[in-house]
């Protein structure tokens, strides 16, 4: 009797992986190739929206480079980035070190515990709130802000309030970056790898600091704690010279682009990969699990850590959380136009941006149309890598004012048509589950990646409803400001009203994207596995 043949899986043609990343491709051209090519071509230009425009050549880029101004700003925008950076590559590591070692309950309460400063994170609010330390009747640890109204003192002011404001959502970030690595077999090479690509990540935000500065201080006093996106914004958008704003913002991204590739080049040299750990761990027949019971000694190390740093925490969170508290119980900032006008338009960009970048990824990392070179096709993308909405924006203001769109919804939606941090991490878990799918594409990576698809596209939702350099540009009309610029606009009045600090997190939005987190983190962030050269996914700890 023969047996019955087994059902084959239905086998995608790797060609098919170039006309998956061909709206991506179409996509980088359009939104960051072409503004890019344009920022480059307005800095060789004097004039702007005011004056007519005229070829100079380099000349943006000697006064700019000539002068202590330029400087002076990266110098100081480098410095905001050097408390964050060790809490990422220093607490963020040693905590997810903890957490993994101690099983599985603790590393989960962690991931839960942690998950609510990534959500409730604005920088508008934070900033705000730390600005309630400057009221008559201040008290506590907010009155460290009384330092920025000197120009001595406001340096080192500012970079400790945005090290105090960042503290709970990078380490929130880095724990979540490093589990996987721990997890990955292998761990030292891949936590390695995951470190260096964790602080580039962090020093290039950093860079492209906007909101916390044009909040705190607008670069005062005396262009103290100008940042180079402030420097950029008061060049192009205040002073109305396009010329040497497209100058900082090409110098920027020059910086930009460089960590970019480097990341890239790093991360595919270590073939890094992105794996999924079984569901279940392994039982003994007597249905017992076969994973061995951490040493309560690591469980309370990693019990005690976690309640150290969720400590440390709250404190440094302490005035914006008293600033929400505080807030007015109804204000234009959170009414529900204000919130329709930041949440759809930041909805409908992250489903683009990161739907573009996951069809791209299922052809380059699932299908592998260059075999094993073929992670090498994110090159393309990796100058962009780093790039947020502040390098760009000169060039993309200057194409929606020629559309005639200031002060529309279609303004409000993000001029980005392709994520491309979303399409280097959908890549590398394409590319692993690629490997153990036996050629089934739909059921071996399709469906297991396309969880990560959603929760990608949800970080680039809060990533774009928090944004303040893009709607403050585009909109000037009170009753289109997204919740973000109505609160700078709050925070900026004269009329001594309480700013609502509570509006750009909404309770409703939080205990949404909470709970939403929550089951990721647990249902299929905790299953992640990040691997380098040929380590194999560790299930023990599952």
């Amino acid at each position: 009797m023969t047996s019955p043949t087994p059902p084959q899986a239905f086998v995608v043609p790797p060609a098919l992986g170039w006309l998956l990343a061909v709206p991506a491709l179409l996509g980088a051209l359009i939104t960051l190739v072409l503004p890019t090519a344009q920022t480059i071509w307005l800095s060789f230009q004097s004039g702007g929206v005011l004056r007519e425009s005229t070829y100079v050549g380099m000349a943006n880029y000697g006064k700019l480079l000539g002068e202590s101004g330029f400087w002076q700003a990266l110098g100081f925008t480098l410095s905001l980035t050097v408390i964050p950076l060790l809490v990422a590559v220093v607490v963020g590591p040693l905590l997810a070190l903890a957490l993994d070692r101690a099983g599985t309950w603790p590393r989960r309460a962690g991931r839960i515990a942690l998950s609510l400063a990534v959500v409730v994170f604005s920088p508008v609010a934070v900033a705000g709130a730390w600005l309630r330390g400057l009221m008559p009747n201040a008290s506590g640890l907010a009155t460290l802000a009384e330092g920025l109204t000197e120009p001595g003192s406001a340096p080192g002011t500012m970079r400790l309030i945005v090290a105090a404001g960042t503290f709970g959502v990078v380490c929130a970030l880095a724990v979540i970056a490093f589990l996987p690595a721990l997890r990955g077999g292998t761990p030292g090479p891949a936590t390695l790898v995951v470190g260096l690509l964790v602080a580039l990540a962090v020093v290039a935000v950093g860079l492209q600091t906007f909101s916390l500065g044009l909040v705190l201080t607008k670069g005062g006093p005396q262009r103290a704690t100008e940042t180079l996106a402030g420097l950029q914004y008061d060049f192009a958008f205040r002073q109305a010279q396009f010329g040497p704003g497209a100058s900082v913002a090409a110098l920027t991204g020059v910086i930009l682009g460089v960590l970019g590739i480097v990341a890239t080049v790093v991360a595919v040299t270590a073939r890094l990969r992105i794996t999924l750990t079984p569901r279940t761990p392994s039982s003994m027949p007597d249905g017992t699990s076969s994973a061995p019971a951490p040493a309560p000694g690591r469980v309370a190390a990693g019990v005690g850590a976690l309640v150290v740093v969720i400590a440390i925490a709250l404190v440094l969170a302490w005035p914006w959380m008293d600033g929400v508290l505080a807030s007015p119980p109804s204000t234009p900032a959170g009414s529900f136009t204000t919130q329709l006008t930041t949440w759809a338009p930041a909805i409908t960009g992250a489903v683009v941006s990161v739907g573009v970048a996951y069809l791209a990824a299922l052809g380059i990392g699932g299908l592998r149309p260059l075999g094993r070179a073929s992670e090498w096709l994110l090159l393309p993308f990796a100058p962009w890598l780093f790039v947020g909405a502040g390098p760009l924006t000169v060039a993309n203001w200057q194409n929606v004012h020629n559309l005639g769109l200031i002060d529309s919804f279609p303004a409000l939606i993000p001029p980005l048509l392709v994520s491309v941090p979303a399409l280097l991490v959908l890549t590398l878990l394409c590319k692993g589950l690629a490997e153990r799918a036996g050629g089934d594409f739909f059921g071996g990576v399709f469906l297991p990646s396309l969880p990560m698809a959603g929760i990608l596209a949800g970080a680039v939702t809060l990533v774009n409803a928090h944004d303040l350099l893009w709607p403050l540009l585009v909109i000037q009309k009170p009753g289109m400001f997204t919740a973000p610029v109505a609160q700078m606009h709050q925070l900026s009045g004269y009329d001594g009203a309480a700013p609502d600090l509570g509006a750009a997190t909404p309770l409703v939005v939080v205990a949404v994207a909470l709970a939403a987190l929550v089951a990721a983190q647990l249902l299929y962030l905790d299953r992640l596995a990040i691997q380098t050269n040929r380590s194999h996914a560790r299930t023990s700890a599952a």
